[in-house]
C-alpha cells in the first residue's frame, strides 16, 4: 500500500486468471493491499472464484481505490465482495475515487458481480469502471447503487461505465446523483424518487447473430439490445433488496 498520504489512502487490487491445462483456471497474480483484500474462495468446474473483502471503512474523502482484474485465453472468472462499499465523507478535503478495469482475452469470461455501493450522506465519489473484451470474450456485469442509508440524504455519486468489444464501444454511459449533481437526476425520467438503481451488462458472442428483443421486465426495469453482441438491463427500485431480485431475474431471463 503507498499508505496514508496527506488526500486520503491509495490501495490497488490486481487479479490475473489463466487457463491452467487442466480444464481449470489459476490465478497467478491476486494481489491487493490496504483496505482492499482479495481472498480465493472454492470455485466451480473451471471457474475460479474471488472475494473482495473490505478491511477498513471507505471510500473516504480523498482515498483512491483501484481493481484490475485480467483474464487470459480461456479462463473463466468470477468476482464478488463480502459486503456492500460504503462511500463515507472524510477528514481529507476533495472526492473519492475508485476505478475498475476489467480485461478479457479471446475466450475468457468474467463475472464482475460486486455487492451495492452505498453513498453515504456528505460523501463524494466517482467510480469509473472498464472493461475491455476480446471479440469472443463474455462478460457478466452488475452495478448497484444506494442513495443514502435509511432516514439519510445521500452523497455526490458520479458513476460511468464503458464497455468494449475488440476495440469497439459498445456502452459508455456517466450517471450523477445527489448534492450538485445536474438536475433532473431525481426526476420523472431518471430516478422518479427511488433511490436504488442498477444495470447488468451481459455481453456474449452469439448475441451478434441473434440478438435479445427488447422489454419492460416489471416496474422500473427495461432490457434493451446494445449493438453488438451485448445486453443492458436498467433499473431502479425503493430498496436494495428490490432492485437485486429484479436483476437476478432479469439475468436468469437471459439464460
Amino acid at each position: 500500500m503507498d499508505g496514508l498520504i496527506v488526500n486520503g489512502v491509495r490501495a490497488t487490487a490486481r487479479i490475473v486468471a489463466r487457463d491452467d491445462g487442466r480444464g481449470g483456471t489459476s490465478l497467478p497474480v491476486l494481489e491487493s493491499d490496504g483496505p482492499l483484500a482479495l481472498r480465493r474462495t472454492r470455485g466451480s468446474g473451471s471457474e475460479a472464484r474471488v472475494m473482495l473483502v473490505g478491511a477498513m471503512s471507505g471510500p473516504l474523502g480523498g482515498d483512491r481505490f483501484a481493481v484490475h482484474a485480467e483474464v487470459e485465453d480461456g479462463a473463466r472468472l468470477r468476482i464478488g465482495s463480502a459486503a456492500a462499499t460504503i462511500a463515507l465523507p472524510g477528514q481529507a478535503k476533495g472526492d473519492a475515487r475508485y476505478d475498475v478495469r476489467l480485461d478479457v482475452a479471446d475466450g475468457g469470461e468474467l463475472h464482475w458481480l460486486p455487492e451495492q455501493l452505498i453513498s453515504a450522506g456528505g460523501s463524494d465519489l466517482h467510480v469509473t469502471t472498464r472493461a475491455d473484451l476480446a471479440g469472443s470474450a463474455r462478460l457478466v456485469l452488475r452495478e448497484e447503487q444506494v442513495l443514502g442509508r435509511v432516514g439519510e440524504e445521500p452523497g455526490r455519486l458520479t458513476s460511468r461505465l464503458t464497455v468494449r468489444v475488440a476495440g469497439r464501444v459498445l456502452l459508455d454511459q456517466e450517471l450523477a446523483c445527489g448534492p450538485g449533481a445536474p438536475g433532473g437526476w431525481d426526476g420523472p425520467a431518471v430516478l422518479a424518487g427511488h433511490r436504488a438503481v442498477g444495470q447488468l451488462v451481459v455481453v456474449r458472442p452469439e448475441f451478434s447473430a441473434d440478438s435479445v428483443a427488447a422489454r419492460v421486465l416489471g416496474e422500473g426495469a427495461t432490457l434493451v439490445p446494445l449493438a453488438g453482441p451485448g445486453a443492458l438491463v436498467t433499473a431502479v427500485a425503493p430498496n436494495a433488496l428490490l432492485l437485486r431480485r429484479v436483476l437476478d431475474e432479469a439475468l436468469a431471463a437471459l439464460g
